[in-house]
């Protein structure tokens, strides 16, 4: 923390009030009074430093509340950045984003998540570099990394954990080598969690109670409890891909066990019973391929599909009374093929109150941009946070920029009953 002159000290209670903008619950200066229990002119005081040191702007349009026109307050998107890398089996997506988030750059890099972590780690680096460099943005103005895996994440270590398709991730310190390279926070998040952050908060931000399933060449889900993701004791809520069926002939899973839902409604699971009856598939784009063109087999597997999810989708209902339900991923694009199954199952097998308001929905946001998105949008709320805006402040305050006096002011002209 630099403390000298050219910086505006902030009076105690700024950070708390940057955190309620951010998070949307103080819009205009009489809701951040509502929200804080403070004064106008106390919010009025609390403000001025946070326009001067560049992370608040107020907007030019009008929050109508019923009675004089409030003008909207935001988070200054452009005062920092953030780096998000969606880490797949064999690419890895990368990008840098304002803080709205919107992507402002992104590249998609072809390499075997097989090669390890310091591999894939060193590539990752190089690229976030270029990525700046090609925005005009430094790493000083970084306000974090988040890194989407596609694998079981220990979210509290930021480490991978346990078997998975990242063969010599296994409990590798992916936080602190980053931080060598990056002053950043870093945070490492399931692939499927990111996805359903970014659904959630772009789409859905008013439902309590959500429900993300991806179903495309793996299986998984993630869970939105009172507006916040549900990772359980240490990060492995939602992976109902792996939730085994008892049955005759039980299919072998990646994993290793008999009957996971995966082994029978994955994409890599649908391609293998495709190829089983002549035709070129190995993922769950291949899949969707094949059902553009109205091939029949493809269709069938599918919709066989569509009916397993249901089956699991069917208990994670009965636990956990979601309001709405989406499906993501690949095999989403199928639409009705898929859904139509999930809906079979869970209308048939779920009490009628846990049914009757349900949504079930294919998902509006592009899989990898979504998981981009998520990414940022973990970092954001992550550095927003009461717990951590002070730190954020202190870090990415700017010289402070004067501001013409009725601006820093609450004056009559700016009120808003």
């Amino acid at each position: 923390m630099d403390d000298s002159s050219e910086y505006l000290a902030l009076p105690p209670g700024s950070g708390a009030i940057l955190s309620l903008i951010a998070s949307g619950a103080g819009q205009s200066r009489a809701s951040l009074a509502q929200a804080a229990g403070l004064s106008r002119s106390t919010i009025a005081e609390r403000l001025a430093p946070l326009f001067a040191a560049g992370f608040v702007e107020e907007g030019a349009e009008a929050l109508s509340s019923g009675g004089r026109p409030a003008r909207i307050l935001r988070l200054n998107k452009n005062f920092g950045v953030t780096l998000a890398a969606d880490v797949g089996e064999s690419h890895i997506h990368l990008a840098v984003t304002d803080l709205e988030p919107n992507i402002l750059v992104e590249n998609v890099v072809s390499l075997d998540v097989r090669s390890g972590p310091e591999t894939i780690l060193a590539r990752i680096v190089d690229e976030f570099c270029d990525l700046l460099d090609r925005v005009g943005r430094t790493k000083r103005e970084v306000l974090g990394i988040g890194l989407g895996m596609p694998a079981p994440v220990d979210y509290e270590a930021a480490r991978v954990f346990g078997p998975s398709v990242m063969l010599g991730w296994d409990d590798f310190d992916i936080r602190g080598w980053m931080r060598a390279h990056f002053e950043a926070h870093v945070l490492v998040e399931n692939d499927v969690n990111l996805m359903t952050l970014s659904e959630f908060r772009r789409f859905w931000p008013d439902v309590g109670q959500f429900l993300f399933i991806k179903a495309g060449t793996g299986i998984g889900s993630g869970i939105i409890t009172d507006g916040r993701i549900y990772r359980g004791a240490q990060g492995a809520a939602g992976d109902i891909g792996h939730i085994q069926f008892a049955s005759d002939n039980a299919p072998l899973c990646r994993c290793g066990k008999l009957g996971c839902v995966e082994a029978r409604a994955g994409g890599w699971a649908l391609a293998r019973d495709l190829r089983a009856q002549g035709f070129t598939a190995h993922n769950a784009r291949d899949i969707i391929n094949l059902v553009r063109i109205n091939q029949p087999e493809a269709i069938q597997l599918v919709r066989a599909a569509g009916r397993v999810l249901g089956e699991v989708t069917a208990d994670v209902v009965s636990v956990l009374n979601p309001a709405v339900i989406v499906i993501g991923g690949v095999l989403s694009e199928a639409e009705e093929h898929l859904l139509s199954g999930v809906r079979e199952l869970v209308y048939q097998r779920s009490l009628p109150l846990a049914t009757r308001k349900l949504q079930i929905a294919a998902a509006r946001s592009n899989p990898s941009v979504g998981l981009l998105l998520g990414a940022a949008q973990l970092v954001i709320e992550s550095q927003m946070a009461p717990a951590t805006i002070d730190r954020t402040i202190a870090r990415y305050r700017r010289p402070a920029i004067p501001r013409p006096l009725e601006s820093l002011t609450d004056s009559p002209r700016s009120r808003s009953d």
